[in-house]
């Protein structure tokens, strides 16, 4: 098959991955309460079934990414990621206990760290110049299944049968149909996913896990002269990490606060909340795809900058009229729907931008690791924001105090860095064998 077909059909089942992250994602969220509920358990292990999912991903993503970077392949990873992913569902199907649904989420995460072997695959394949509209659509894929996966929770709500020893229900089916939905996608992965080479001049044949000579030597050379101390603790890597975390953890805290705050000032229900929900991830892949049109005629770094202002100006509109409401009904739903629009709108700017940029500035031979080490920041700030969020819902100033105060501290590190924001013209990777000590 032509390198050309191999390089759309990779990308295509790429797509497919992060659409079914976000399908998941969106299938289980709206349920899980009600599923622990039955089985007894305390509500701080809504917290933890969360949680447990960030976790395992931060954890593995590096582990993943070093996994790619020293083979050269993803192929292999993401088969062997996804079955934690259908092992996780169908524990999450069985129920029994809420233990066994709090392991069910430790152990779907898992798969979620192939995500870092992923981004690598996707720097290694793709031109500089190409990257960030690259990536925004594979960031897109994801909203879209942010977006449609409420859809299914119709059908998957009128579930009522007996399937041999397990009961099938609106709390159960969840986990049936994301096990089938991962098991039909490693079916993608072996027919349609192939370890293609970084540029489209012909290669010479070899035999499967095996790497030419040079590429042995290269990928051992590299790693022999990785440092961690050079590489991450670089001005611009730690200026575009921290863009990760804040950004993030501001998303996942105002995420937390936006359904108890839409109970108490517009006795919003489930149905109400679905369709702003619905409404803000149109906005969202509209917005990656502006986003993917904007990096073909403007710097990463003025992008970033772009977004940065737009959740400036979101936060303090939710100081100024969202920490404490006032006037009429009509008013202060207007007041809300301002605030969600500016703090939607400003996400994909910073997302495409900082992960774009993050892996020009950082080695492409270990870039499997360090897109790792940038998901695990994104997944610690992901359990962070829920729980600063979760403590403060009845003390808006000081939670978006801090959140502003956050943006702030990021905004003038990026001033005084915007210069290094930008690809080197030869990229350093560590190559001094000095700082390896």
């Amino acid at each position: 098959m032509e390198y050309k077909r191999k390089k759309k059909l990779t990308y295509f089942t790429i797509g497919l991955i992060f659409l079914l992250s976000g399908i998941e994602y969106a299938v289980i969220l709206p349920t899980i309460w009600r599923y622990l509920q039955t089985l007894e358990a305390a509500p701080y292990f809504l917290g933890l079934a969360l949680s447990a999912f960030s976790l395992s991903g931060l954890l593995t993503g590096p582990l993943f990414g070093y996994w790619s970077d020293k083979t050269r392949t993803t192929k292999k990873i993401i088969l062997f990621a996804n079955l934690f992913e259908i092992v996780g569902n169908f524990m999450y199907f069985m129920g029994y206990s809420k233990w066994l649904l709090l392991s069910s989420r430790l152990v779907a995460g898992i798969g979620t760290g192939a995500g870092s072997s992923i981004f690598g695959f996707l720097t290694r394949s793709t031109a500089p110049e190409d990257r960030s509209t690259v990536f925004a659509a594979v960031m897109a894929c994801r909203q879209a299944g942010l977006l449609i996966g409420p859809g299914f929770n119709i059908f998957l709500r009128l579930c009522d049968f007996q399937l041999g020893p397990f009961v099938v229900n609106k709390y159960t089916s969840p986990g049936l149909f994301m096990c089938l939905m991962w098991i039909l996608l490693q079916l993608a992965v072996v027919f349609m996913y192939w370890d293609i080479p970084p540029q489209e001049e012909p290669v010479e044949e070899v035999g499967e896990g095996e790497k030419p000579d040079d590429e042995d030597k290269d990928v051992s050379s590299s790693w022999k002269m990785f440092s961690i101390r050079r590489e991450f603790l670089r001005e611009e890597v730690v200026v575009l990490l921290t863009a990760q975390f804040i950004t993030l953890f501001n998303q996942t805290a105002l995420e937390t606060m936006v359904t108890p705050l839409t109970q108490q000032y517009f006795n919003f229900g489930e149905l109400e909340n679905s369709v702003m929900y619905c409404i803000c991830g149109v906005e969202v892949i509209a917005g990656f795809l502006f986003v993917r049109w904007l990096c073909r005629r403007a710097a990463e770094r003025v992008v970033l900058a772009v977004g940065l202002i737009l959740c400036n100006i979101s936060c303090v509109w939710c100081l100024i009229f969202l920490a404490n409401p006032q006037g009429t009904l009509p008013w202060q739903l207007a007041e809300f729907i301002i605030g969600v629009f500016l703090q939607v709108l400003g996400l994909p700017f910073v997302a495409v931008a900082q992960v774009s940029l993050f892996s020009k500035v950082t080695s492409e031979k270990t870039q499997g690791f360090s897109q790792g080490v940038r998901r695990s920041i994104g997944g610690l700030a992901t359990i962070l924001g829920p729980l600063w969020a979760g403590g403060l819902t009845d003390n808006l100033y000081v939670m978006l105090g801090v959140m502003m105060a956050l943006l702030v501290l990021l905004t003038i590190m990026m001033f005084f860095s915007y210069e290094r924001l930008v690809e080197p013209s030869v990229v350093e990777h560590a190559e001094s064998s000095e700082d390896c000590g």
